[in-house]
């Protein structure tokens, strides 16, 4: 039973590590790069502003009372059953199929969420409408992150899981020295939880980073989608933002998950301890 552990634990990690240190494509980079550097130049003070602060909104509703709303998009309970029955199969016999049928859930939800997102971005984008709209994005953002927790056994509810959450995407949404700062304050945080000790947690100055960083990510896309006929540009980006941050909470609650397994197995025996 720890030699499966072990084994998920260091393939999730390979991973993280792949998606953490990701190559951009050079044509991509290339051919947009240029052009995003210009059209940054010309966005008004104003329009930066006015993103951030409806990003700053929107998380705030979400996590007053908006997850309710939220779960009526899913089936909550449907869930957590298959979680709890996977679970109770992997805590008695760790084999392959229940393994795999634990990350089920989490890839449908991948799939499906960045879809919509697609559809969301590029049709309202093609009206001319200026997108993305952002409580609209940000609840499929949430919607495929809260249904990846509960698919690994965690609930978002708390302050810090709430804070855990919006780590989470500064560290797929960020680059470089930023993104290793912010994966450290998350692995952290990760594990204060599990271990249920005491946090420091500011979450107000959480929501002002978040909602900076993807302000920043959409910025060049709500510009260009501003202008009729090149809403699919806004579609594609939206479906981007979601599958980068959809991929990277599948590694992370699923790492969480094997990582709690790896410390309740008992070194003599091999099995649980509850």
């Amino acid at each position: 039973m720890r030699r499966q552990f072990d084994k998920q634990v260091k393939q999730i990690k390979k991973e993280e590590n792949k998606l953490l240190n990701k190559k951009e494509n050079p044509l991509l980079k290339a051919s947009i790069e240029p052009v995003a550097d210009k059209i940054q130049s010309y966005i008004p003070g104003k329009l930066k502003t006015a993103l951030e602060t409806a990003f700053y909104k929107g998380f705030r509703l979400v996590f007053d009372k908006g997850y309710i709303y939220i779960e009526k998009t899913y089936d909550k309970d449907k869930i957590q059953l298959e979680y709890d029955l996977n679970n109770y199969a992997i805590d008695k016999v760790t084999k392959r199929k229940y393994l795999k049928r634990l990350d089920r859930y989490s890839k449908q939800s991948q799939m499906f969420n960045s879809s919509i997102s697609v559809l969301e971005g590029g049709v309202l984008g093609a009206l001319g409408i200026g997108l993305p709209d952002i409580p609209l994005f940000l609840s499929l953002v949430m919607k495929s992150v809260y249904e990846i927790a509960l698919s690994y056994g965690y609930h978002y509810e708390s302050e810090e899981e709430k804070a855990y959450i919006l780590l989470l995407i500064c560290t797929a949404m960020s680059k470089q020295e930023q993104q290793k700062e912010f994966y450290q304050k998350l692995e952290k945080l990760g594990v204060d939880i599990d271990d249920k000790m005491a946090s420091e947690i500011d979450l107000e100055e959480l929501i002002k980073t978040t909602a900076g960083i993807l302000s920043e990510s959409l910025l060049v896309a709500k510009f260009i989608q501003g202008i009729p006929l090149v809403g699919a540009v806004g579609g594609f980006v939206n479906y981007n933002i979601i599958r980068k941050i959809s991929k990277f909470a599948g590694v992370k609650y699923k790492k969480r998950y094997y990582l709690n397994k790896q410390k309740r197995v008992l070194p003599s025996s091999g099995t649980l301890n509850n």
